[in-house]
């Protein structure tokens, strides 16, 4: 089963976005994907690791830092305690996938107007 790690806060800093977790992320390397959750109204980013992928859940309460990054162009990076790592291709993956939600059904009606809201 994958694991599941999900992003507790976010934060602005002069030069990059920081999604902070409480869990430790030895092991793990970028894998520069974004998916959908809109059961959850979450992104997940992929992150690797020798055997599997670690999904990381970038839930809605830190979408308007993400926009603020995404607006400015900051790197994001991941926090964990031990340590912190620099999620590659996150900008241009979470602009394809806002522009493939906005005006599609498909993600579901609560997903699609809570991306429009923040992301427009």
């Amino acid at each position: 089963m994958k694991q599941k790690i999900i992003v507790s806060t976010a934060s602005i800093t002069d030069t990059k976005l920081r999604l902070e977790i409480s869990e430790p992320l030895q092991g793990l390397k970028p894998g520069g994907q974004i998916l959908v959750d809109s059961e959850q109204y979450s992104f997940v980013y992929l992150m690797e690791d020798k055997d599997d992928y670690t999904y990381i859940v970038i839930p809605e309460h830190t979408w308007l830092e993400i926009k603020t990054a995404l607006d400015t162009s900051l790197s994001v990076w991941l926090t964990g305690p031990d340590q912190s790592i620099e999620l590659v291709n996150f900008q241009d993956e979470l602009d394809y996938i806002i522009s493939n939600i906005k005006g599609n059904s498909n993600y579901g009606n609560d997903m699609v107007a809570k991306v429009e809201e923040i992301f427009n």
